[in-house]
This record gives structure tokens, C-alpha cells and sequence, in this order.
């Protein structure tokens, strides 16, 4: 696998995966109304608009397609404030999952937000999702619980946060 830096070439593939992981991830947690009406052309305008931005990070196969993304930035809520940095989003088809790669993905988010001197990091999770768990395994903890409507459904959402990114993947680095 191939981890690397996404350029706006990338935008259709990223939409897939965004797409796919959105309707195989949270199949019986999300309305399936609201998966079945996500399309792979908004999404990738969407990205397309973010891309440029930076700190995406897509995983290639070894033919070369995309089956895995991250981003991260700034922390967007200002809710938190002992935490400067945020990981967006992380998503990677289902059948490459479990492999190591979402650390691989989360690894060069983290190493952008310490070049800007941000050593905290937020991220929020579907409680249901089963990547909580994965965010543990990675040295977050729980901080909060938020509630979020999709698609008509009131769900809850925990918000897991890293107090130290250089001493949580020190390992890493």
C-alpha cells in the first residue's frame, strides 16, 4: 500500500470510497434512505473543493487505485479548547480494512498538525461505529458525547481526543 498526499486527480476515487465506506459502515446505524441518496458526484465535487486545501491523504492499492483516505486541520468546533487539532475523516473500503492501513492514513494527518505545532487532536465517531475502538487502540479517549441528526435520526456521537500526539505515536515518529 501507498500512502500519499491527494492531488484533485484523486477527487473521484476519494468520493468512492467516501460513498461505499458511508453505506457499508453505517448500514443499520444511518436511515438507509439517506445511504441509498449519496452519490459519488456530489461527493466528489465536494472534494474537489477540498483537496486543494490539503492535509488529504489517500492509500492506492497496488494498482494504483484509491481504497482509503484521511484528512484532518484545524479543530473545527472551538468547543474543546485544549484541543487545536482535528482528524476529519478517515475511510477505506471494507475489504481493506483491518490491515494496518488506518493507522498508515491517521500517521501523516498527525505529522502535519505537529509540523504546525498542534500536539492535541479531536476526532468524532458515530457511537455505534465499531472504529471506536480503533481510536482507542491509537491512545484517544472518550472526552464527550454530542448528539447529531442524519438523515431525520438522532444519534450519538463521542468525541475521542489525543492530549499528546507525540507522545501518543511516538512510536511513529
Amino acid at each position: 500500500m501507498k500512502i500519499r498526499k491527494a492531488v484533485l486527480s484523486d477527487a473521484r476515487g476519494i468520493a468512492q470510497v467516501h460513498v461505499d465506506s458511508w453505506r457499508t459502515t453505517y448500514s443499520g446505524i444511518v436511515p438507509d434512505v439517506y445511504l441509498e441518496k449519496l452519490s459519488y458526484e456530489s461527493r466528489e465535487k465536494a472534494w474537489k473543493s477540498r483537496i486543494p486545501n490539503g492535509h488529504v491523504f489517500v492509500a492506492e492499492n497496488e494498482q494504483g487505485e484509491i481504497v482509503g483516505f484521511a484528512c484532518g486541520g484545524k479543530e473545527r468546533s472551538e468547543n474543546y479548547e485544549n484541543f487545536q487539532g482535528e482528524l476529519y475523516a478517515i475511510y477505506v473500503f471494507q475489504e481493506y480494512q483491518g490491515q494496518g492501513l488506518g493507522k498508515k492514513l491517521v500517521t501523516p494527518v498527525v505529522q502535519q498538525l505537529l509540523d504546525k505545532d498542534i500536539n492535541t487532536m479531536l476526532v468524532l465517531v458515530l457511537e455505534e461505529n465499531k472504529s471506536c475502538l480503533f481510536y482507542e487502540t491509537l491512545g484517544a479517549r472518550k472526552l464527550d458525547v454530542v448528539e447529531v441528526e442524519i438523515g431525520g435520526k438522532n444519534l450519538k456521537e463521542a468525541v475521542y481526543g489525543w492530549d499528546n500526539l507525540k507522545a501518543s505515536f511516538n512510536t511513529i515518529f
